[in-house]
């Protein structure tokens, strides 16, 4: 069975770069934003050794490896969940996935401009979570005027959905993620056929310089504090140097 991840993160971060060293693949890549217009899908196989060892001692015809399908998006900025750049009509590709790869600038290169003028990390996640944050908003508020309007005529499921659903727009007009929220099985939003954003497990990656791989520079560390405070795992990587 195979699982499903999308590259979130700012124009200019790295992401088809990252897509390109995880799934073999030759998407575009230029130090411009929105080189990205359509979206990437590519499946890296997951070499895992003991299946060579189950192999060995387990009858079998063939062997065959489990996969990642990575997803690969327009970088977001600020109001993408409105529309602006390119981002909104990308959002929705990744409302399936299983987890989030959001990938983070922590290096400086002259000749790929920042779309924010300077590398910050934090204030670089902020505005990529904001986004999700809004976007998932956008459905919750959507999925409860029409659980609201069913609810009118004494449906129980929709009332329990209402209730439910107005859990969520509380906590996601507060900033904070779905995935935080301690919730009871049938109050998750899949239990209501919603797919949101900031419900799925996420990882930062690091996006360094190959120096930065020896020693960690100020940006990683401040990347490490946010992802520490959401009890996220954080991987430092010079896609760069993977993708080449």
């Amino acid at each position: 069975m195979s699982a499903k991840v999308g590259l979130v993160g700012l124009p200019n971060a790295g992401k088809s770069s990252l897509f390109n060293a995880l799934a073999r693949a030759s998407a575009q890549v230029a130090p411009y934003p929105f080189t990205t217009i359509d979206q990437n899908v590519g499946v890296a196989a997951v070499d895992d050794p003991r299946l060579q060892k189950l192999a060995a001692v387990v009858p079998h015809d063939k062997i065959v490896p489990t996969s990642l399908d990575v997803v690969d998006i327009a970088g977001l900025v600020k109001g993408a969940h409105q529309g602006e750049g390119l981002g909104n009509q990308f959002l929705s590709h990744v409302l399936a996935v299983d987890a989030l790869l959001h990938l983070v600038r922590c290096f400086g290169d002259p000749d790929v401009p920042h779309p924010m003028g300077e590398i910050d990390p934090a204030r670089d996640v902020e505005i990529v979570n904001t986004e999700l944050l809004l976007k998932d908003l956008e459905l919750v508020n959507r999925r409860l005027e029409k659980e609201r309007k069913i609810a009118k005529g004494g449906d129980k499921t929709a009332q329990a959905h209402v209730e439910r659903l107005t859990v969520l727009k509380t906590a996601l007009e507060q900033g904070t993620p779905i995935r935080r929220l301690a919730l009871d099985p049938m109050a998750h939003p899949k239990a209501m056929g919603l797919e949101l954003l900031s419900a799925k497990p996420v990882i930062y990656v690091a996006n360094v310089d190959e120096a930065a791989l020896r020693a960690p520079t100020d940006a990683v560390k401040r990347l490490a504090e946010v992802a520490a405070r959401e009890d996220a795992l954080l991987v430092p990587l010079c896609v760069r140097l993977e993708a080449e």
